[in-house]
């Protein structure tokens, strides 16, 4: 066999026309017409595939394909390279083509940067500093799956405000009963019933805001309750034992959830759950800094307006026969304490900040146990601040 190699028909080498030494110019062959096609980009005229190719600058939309060249800077569609990088065919901001650079045949990105070889902008003005862009979450197509009771009921056209009925109303009497009737024995017999009444609170609180389990929570905001009953106790009943305890109280939830480990909004929501059912807690001990007449009156004053309120009635003759009747008992009850008149204020007064208390517990499309908790304990602890401060004021 010969050692020359393989040269086709007519001398024509096959490999060294599609793959010629460099520097030797390219020898396109007579007999294929489709040849000349894939360097038509190559051409600074205007061709014939003006759709496909820009003849000056790339547009837009086909640069915002480009794949990233680095943290750089964007100027007119085009995204800079950083400094000290350099990639074939960029050379720093003003994107000059390198020496020794070849266009591949048929790149559209290479005829582009071919025609245009220095940026407009390289010239005028001097590339900013490369600022950071922020970083977003990945996108979603469906959104957020997880929606509240309240926007489900919405969406359902069921109204996301729900009562919590006649058993939790009967509860709230039975418990305002046993808190009138114990303030007529003595301070340390409206104890027991005022626990109760402190420690559904703090639960109720918890599951009304959608937190449960949360027995470290609840824990501290009954422990916070327990200190200021101590407390009262051991200063004679003086209502400054409860601002005290409120104030230590926030601070210790403050300091305890900055420990946490959980993401910054869990713990603003938990901090802000803990501190208002410690509150509400702690300020339920106000019946214990109360006189014992007004707790009676106020507490049985609660007792009707809650049972009232739970008829089967439109809201708005609800709400009033609810006021009206809380006024009857107060009056009643003061009649039997020696209050005398003053006790229709009161218990009107008190009745107030119960139904406060019970359209809270009826918020967010609640469950059975919410009803059962916050439904029965809300009503008496909002109703404490304004037992004690209209018996002061009243005598």
């Amino acid at each position: 066999m010969s050692d020359q190699p393989y040269q086709g028909y007519d001398g024509y080498d096959p490999y060294r026309q599609q793959h010629p030494p460099q520097g030797w110019p390219q020898q396109q062959p007579y007999d294929d017409p489709q040849a000349d096609r894939q360097y038509t980009q190559q051409w600074q005229g205007q061709t014939w595939e003006t759709q496909v190719q820009p003849p000056v600058a790339p547009a837009a939309e086909e640069t915002a394909y480009m794949p990233s060249q680095g943290a750089g800077a964007v100027y007119g569609g085009h995204q800079a390279p950083a400094p000290g990088y350099q990639e074939a065919g960029w050379a720093g901001p003003g994107h000059t083509q390198a020496p020794g650079y070849t266009q591949a045949p048929g790149h559209p990105q290479a005829a582009s940067h071919a025609q245009a070889p220095a940026h407009p902008h390289a010239s005028a003005q001097t590339p900013p500093t490369p600022a950071a862009e922020p970083e977003y979450g990945p996108a979603t197509v469906a959104g957020n799956a997880r929606i509240t009771d309240a926007q489900r009921a919405r969406l359902e056209g069921r109204s996301p405000i729900i009562e919590p009925g006649v058993q939790p109303a009967g509860l709230t009497a039975l418990l305002g009963l046993l808190l009138a009737g114990a303030a007529a024995i003595g301070p340390y017999a409206l104890v027991v019933p005022l626990v109760a009444l402190q420690a559904v609170t703090a639960a109720g609180w918890f599951r009304l805001n959608g937190m449960w389990p949360a027995r470290q929570g609840i824990a501290l905001a009954f422990a916070g309750a327990l200190t200021a009953d101590v407390a009262l106790l051991a200063s004679g009943r003086t209502p400054a034992a409860i601002l005290g305890t409120l104030g230590v109280w926030v601070l210790l939830t403050l300091v305890l959830q900055l420990r946490s480990h959980a993401d910054p909004d869990e713990r603003m929501y938990g901090l802000m759950a803990t501190v208002a059912s410690a509150a509400l807690a702690i300020v339920a001990a106000g019946y214990l800094a109360a006189h014992g007449d007004a707790v009676t009156v106020g507490a049985a004053a609660v007792a009707v307006a809650v049972l009232v309120r739970a008829l089967p009635l439109p809201t708005p003759a609800s709400v009033a026969a609810a006021l009206l009747a809380a006024a009857g008992a107060g009056a009643l009850a003061g009649a039997l304490t020696g209050t005398g008149a003053a006790g229709a204020l009161l218990g009107a007064g008190a009745a107030v900040c119960a139904l406060i208390g019970h359209r809270v517990a009826s918020y967010d499309y609640p469950s059975r146990f919410v009803h059962f908790t916050a439904g029965v304990a809300l009503p008496l602890a909002a109703a404490a601040p304004a037992v004690y401060l209209l018996g002061r004021a009243l005598g």
